[in-house]
């Protein structure tokens, strides 16, 4: 699991990490029962200060998307997927939110944002272009 921090994007870097982890879990990367890496871990892989980490981490734990085992570390708590991909749907409605606000600030009509959303939902996602720009198994490069 490779994690990505942009101190420079205005979102905090705990935020992030929340974030990050949460949607692991929201795409299955991260299972029930699964451990997750432990604090000094994690902010050593992202060059960031533990308590930076902690912050994220006990924001999981409210959330109950992770669960402490005593003596062993922080696993992700059972119905957490749920949560998570409820929590990945708010997010994503949230900044879809402030883009519409932005488009309508720009004296954009709503037909022109639904117009610019449809034309961008019918584009193929990255995701699939990059699994189609691949060759198939015996096809030669």
């Amino acid at each position: 699991m490779i994690f990505k921090i942009d101190p420079s994007n205005g979102t905090p870097v705990y935020e992030q990490i929340f974030r990050q982890l949460a949607f692991a879990v929201a795409s299955g990367t991260l299972k029930s029962g699964e451990l997750i890496p432990s604090v000094r871990q994690m902010a050593r892989d992202l060059a960031v200060n533990p308590n930076t980490v902690a912050r994220a981490y006990r924001d999981l734990q409210t959330y109950e998307i992770v669960e402490a085992l005593r003596g062993t570390g922080l696993q992700v708590s059972p119905g957490a997927s749920r949560k998570c991909v409820a929590i990945r749907k708010e997010f994503i409605r949230m900044r879809m939110k402030n883009v519409i606000d932005e488009a309508r600030q720009s004296q954009l009509s709503d037909d022109e944002i639904l117009s610019a959303f449809q034309t961008e939902l019918q584009k193929p996602s990255r995701r699939n272009r990059n699994q189609s720009s691949k060759p198939r198994t015996g096809e030669s490069q």
